[in-house]
């Protein structure tokens, strides 16, 4: 059965009203009478959508996108492909945001268990579906429309949302709290993570900081652990995805559309930004930086500490900040301490006392 979503869609609305409500000027004469459906991403759009461009990585994306419409600055006005209705603004990015909230108005507020007292006493949902063999211990909430496994222990204090799916055989740990999200068989989550929020999406400007809604859902596949206190944010149009058999560590910070592949490591304390890809078998080190919009290639070891800011290849080794080649760090490194060790270089008075 097709999950029926977390967010009801709201339309379908005339051109011409997106392109009031952003402020946006058709860069070409199109019909402003043309109906759309919905907000999708450049390269998942089709007729009856309307996406945006905002980062220029995306271009290729853009030169061929299926979408009827599309939120652009001026200088990609003339660029889109036949058939793609270009909305000039100066800021797509908030544009887009005020379309998605047109779209999704009640993404811009979280929805955890749904339950009002109308719906009678309990902890337990009375619309929520739950397989022979399901344990939920005392204090923990299981919303309504949730539907979990045979096996499955939803453990104290834990919070199960709306519509929520979480398989067969899983355990979800003491006050961890799971929203927005669909979770495979054989599932580890440990005490006091979060799973489905809001992703980081703000739309920056001079007269404040617009919230994009995150309209988008966190998918962990099977055998999957993750560790206390850990955070894994919904996508924003895509899914964050948690690949089959990846195991994650304590601490751990994933934003919103995020697509980690099977088997990966990821060890404490590190931060994803949104947007990254990690293959299969990628093993990430305690403190590892990533920024937004990077992938790192299947079987890449990044050491402890690092920051990756760029693309990295599949099946390398790489460390330090701004990652490297592990050979090439390692000189940098060896270098560096023999300069210091240098009898000949004169230091400051301050670096000669020690300070």
């Amino acid at each position: 059965m097709e999950h029926p979503g977390f967010f009801e869609r709201a339309g379908p609305f005339p051109l011409r009203a997106i392109a009031d409500a952003v402020e946006g000027k058709p860069a070409s004469d199109a019909d402003l009478e043309l109906e759309i459906k919905d907000v999708r991403p450049l390269d998942d759009a089709g007729p009856g959508d309307i996406s945006f461009l905002d980062n220029p990585k995306y271009q290729p994306l853009f030169a061929n996108t299926g979408a009827s419409a599309c939120l652009v600055a001026p200088k990609f006005a003339h660029q889109g492909p036949a058939g793609t209705v270009c909305l000039v603004t100066p800021e797509p990015y908030r544009a887009f945001a005020r379309v998605l909230a047109l779209f999704y108005p009640d993404a811009l507020k979280p929805k955890a268990a749904l339950a009002n007292a109308a719906d009678g006493a309990g902890d337990i949902h009375p619309s929520a579906v739950l397989e022979e063999g399901v344990t939920v211990e005392p204090g923990a909430v299981v919303g309504k429309e949730a539907n979990i496994g045979r096996g499955t222990t939803i453990a104290a204090g834990s919070v199960i949302g709306y519509r929520v799916y979480i398989g067969r055989d899983c355990y979800i740990g003491p006050n961890a709290t799971v929203t927005h999200s669909l979770i495979g068989n054989l599932v580890t989550v440990h005490a006091g993570t979060a799973i489905g929020q809001d992703g980081f999406g703000f739309a920056m400007g001079r007269t404040g900081h617009l919230k994009v809604p995150q309209i988008g859902r966190v998918i962990v596949q099977d055998q999957v652990e993750i560790g206390a206190n850990t955070t894994i944010d919904r996508g924003a149009l895509r899914d964050t995805i948690i690949g089959e058999g990846t195991k994650i560590d304590n601490l751990v910070q994933i934003g919103h559309n995020v697509v980690i592949g099977r088997h990966c490591v990821i060890v404490s304390q590190t931060g994803i930004s949104g947007s990254c890809e990690l293959g299969d078998f990628v093993a990430l080190g305690g403190q590892v930086g990533v920024v937004g919009h990077v992938k790192i290639g299947a079987g890449a070891q990044i050491a402890a500490s690092s920051n990756v800011s760029g693309d990295i290849p599949p099946g390398v080794r790489w460390g330090g900040t701004p990652a490297k080649p592990m050979r090439l760090w390692f000189r940098e490194i060896t270098l560096l301490r023999q300069l210091a060790e240098r009898k000949d270089i004169k230091l400051g008075s301050s670096e000669k006392d020690g300070d």
